[in-house]
């Protein structure tokens, strides 16, 4: 049987541009992964409260330049979009955001985030995550985008929040932490909402 209904976001369209560098205000910008930001990715994994929502696998320099490596194959594959957070100035990574869900044929797309300390309190993860969802809706295409997190994790709710995600619900006992079984919030935009409310 034939699907009469074509992709949202027609096959090639991500991976025939390159990942652009997106200017954020508060002098931080996002920047596509290099290897040189191994050390970054390093000191993410044993930072508590990213081990805790996010729950990385433990990483030496060397397997964190593979994964940067396997990060960019995921842009020309379109399967995700990652970027660095990165103050304008030193461009030393401060965080990741991006989508690492992507569903190019059924318009959706899920979001991935994480701040060291060196970036929080600043407000750049909200920017950063307007910036993206922009990206995702004007030039992918994108229709409906979703943040999930614990219910615990009030500060992630926060983003979300701030950045004009909606929230749709709970998800019982849906994701394993090192403290058991959390609940999750499910938020989402699409691309008819207004912006943050």
């Amino acid at each position: 049987m034939i699907n009469p209904i074509g992709p949202v976001v027609p096959p090639g369209r991500m991976k025939q541009t390159r990942q652009p560098d997106i200017a954020l205000s508060g002098g931080m910008h996002l920047r596509p992964w290099r290897e040189s930001d191994a050390q970054v990715l390093v000191q993410s994994c044993i930072d508590p409260d990213i081990q805790h929502w996010n729950r990385p696998d433990r990483l030496t320099t060397d397997t964190a330049r593979e994964k940067i490596a396997r990060w960019k194959l995921r842009w020309q594959n379109e399967e995700a979009a990652l970027w660095a957070i990165a103050p304008a100035d030193d461009d030393v990574p401060v965080g990741l955001i991006g989508l690492a869900d992507l569903d190019l044929r059924g318009g959706s797309g899920e979001f991935v985030y994480w701040l060291l300390p060196a970036g929080r309190g600043r407000g750049a993860m909200v920017n950063a995550t307007l910036a993206v969802s922009q990206w995702a809706f004007d030039t992918l295409g994108l229709h409906r985008l979703r943040i999930t997190h614990s219910v615990a994790n009030t500060a992630s709710c926060r983003v979300a929040t701030q950045a004009g995600f909606r929230l749709e619900g709970t998800m019982r006992s849906a994701l394993l932490h090192s403290d058991g079984w959390h609940d999750e919030h499910l938020h989402a935009r699409i691309r008819d909402d207004t912006g943050p409310s």
